[in-house]
């Protein structure tokens, strides 16, 4: 059995519920990327907000040598809280966009 399997299914959702909430102002899109053969899961805005082109990244999330990476967390609710309560261990989602020293003292797994 996979025992990734319920994780991917987690993220996925976690970053569907996330992809709900659309900007509030400009023609921006909310675009939803969700690899499963290679594990990397994304949320994305892209668009134009008056004349300022908009492109980038809101979520970020790798699967990697068995543990939930949230490589970036461009949102104002914590991804990695979102994926706890939606039932990943902490022990077993990594904050990639801390640094390693850092990782050791929250709450989540160093790496």
């Amino acid at each position: 059995m996979d025992r990734l399997g319920p994780f991917r299914e987690i993220i996925c959702r976690v970053i569907e519920e996330f992809a709900q909430f659309k900007p509030s102002h400009g023609e921006i899109e909310t675009e939803v990327v969700l690899d499963q053969v290679h594990d990397h899961y994304e949320l994305k805005h892209v668009g134009w907000d008056g004349a300022r082109r908009v492109h980038g990244t809101v979520v970020h999330i790798d699967l990697r040598g068995g543990k939930v990476w949230v490589q970036y967390d461009g949102t104002s609710r914590s991804v990695a809280e979102a994926l706890v309560e939606a039932g990943i261990p902490r022990k077993s989602i990594v904050l990639g966009f801390q640094p390693s020293t850092v990782r050791q003292h929250t709450e989540f797994a160093s790496g």
